[in-house]
């Protein structure tokens, strides 16, 4: 098994899927790759889940176990976040990778303004989308930067421990949900009585969780969560949501107040075939934005606030981040479309601007509004 593993991180699998009555499967570059010829018995999925899990009193109750997490590591191979699950009554086990070392925004390439953003003192920075878009290693590079430049206490929330972080110029504290403190809720509430200056929440799971970590950017600490939404206006819907009706405009101001930013990011395959790259939303939190946020009646002026605000604050939409994608080479046309906020309207854009701006990729890019484009082009 420790073969095959190693075979699946050379390879830059992502994810590993061990379950009976199957081949073993990795997931390369977004697709699910058979690893072995031979199908796995139930007993052989059940002996390797005894041996992932952590905890001895775990393992005597395996019988009853329906979903569990855990991380494991294999000494110079790497680090795999665990969850064991029962599918059609027997045990299915879904391994995702964790590299050894903790990766920067270089590492990344991801944009240069998420080193302003990690440079906030206090405040919300939210790292949106779906499972599987890579936000625990925007995250992982995120500590790293404030552990790197700055000397602070960092305390991590996590469901399972992910990356390994070194204490640098920084000291960092982290703590695994489940074995070092019974839930998110109790270790943040716990987390505010532990001297931090960065508190990162693995997941804002309930109204509970996002209530603490409001109240903890509000009391001057920086605090770092994530969410499962696609994009920013997204994300301030998906929070107000979560409260009762009658709580939701008090949830407004205090929003506005602590946002600092919204990441949200989709992983895309590569044109040359080589792995995928993020694809980003980045709303840094203007004064503009945050009145949008305190007044419902003009929520939906902030994607076009986004991606006004490219030149002056380093803001970015998924469209624009999407068009230096495609100009630069990086990604196909289609997929680009496809994964783009409005597809009619990428479309569209890719059209007026790519010619003129076609193999430039960069992300100082400025555009003109559509309406006048189009207007040069008909002549009106």
């Amino acid at each position: 098994m420790i073969e095959i593993f190693k075979a699946a991180v050379e390879r830059g699998a992502s994810d590993i899927h061990i379950k009976a009555g199957d081949v073993i499967r990795a997931r390369l570059h977004g697709r699910l790759i058979p690893m072995t010829q031979q199908r796995l018995s139930p007993d052989q999925v059940k002996a390797l889940a005894l041996k992932l899990i952590p905890r001895e009193q775990d393992r005597q109750r395996i019988d009853e176990i329906l979903d569990y997490d855990c991380s494991w590591g294999v000494p110079g191979l790497g680090r795999f976040r665990v969850n064991i699950l029962r599918q059609r009554g027997t045990f299915m086990i879904v391994m995702r990778t964790i590299p050894i070392e903790v990766p920067t925004f270089e590492d990344l390439k991801l944009p240069p303004v998420l080193h302003k953003i990690c440079d906030a003192e206090r405040g919300l920075i939210l790292v949106t989308g779906a499972t599987g878009s890579g936000k625990s290693s925007t995250m992982a590079a995120m500590v790293q930067h404030i552990n790197m430049n700055y000397q602070k206490h960092i305390v991590t929330l996590e469901n399972p421990i992910e990356f390994l972080h070194r204490d640098q110029k920084s000291s960092i504290t982290q703590r695994d949900v489940g074995t070092d403190t019974a839930s998110f809720m109790t270790g943040l509430r716990a987390a505010l009585r532990q001297d931090p200056d960065v508190i990162l929440i693995g997941e804002m799971r309930d109204a509970e969780t996002i209530d603490t970590g409001m109240k903890a950017a509000e009391t001057g600490h920086l605090v770092i969560s994530t969410l499962h939404t696609q994009n920013a206006y997204q994300t301030i819907s998906r929070l107000l949501a979560v409260f009762p009706p009658e709580e939701q405009e008090i949830i407004r101001i205090r929003l506005a107040e602590t946002l600092q930013a919204v990441i949200s990011q989709r992983l895309l395959p590569r044109k040359d075939g080589q792995g995928r790259v993020a694809a980003l939303e980045i709303m840094v939190v203007t004064g503009t934005i945050r009145d949008c946020i305190r007044d419902p009646a003009r929520t939906h002026e902030i994607p076009d606030l986004i991606e006004e605000g490219r030149q002056h604050y380093g803001s970015q939409s998924f469209d624009q981040h999407l068009m230096d994608l495609v100009r630069a080479g990086v990604v196909d046309f289609e997929v680009a479309k496809q994964n783009a906020n409005n597809p009619t309207d990428f479309d569209l854009k890719m059209n007026v601007f790519g010619a003129s701006s076609s193999g430039q990729g960069d992300s100082s890019f400025q555009q003109s509004s559509l309406a006048d484009e189009m207007g040069k082009l008909f002549g009106n």
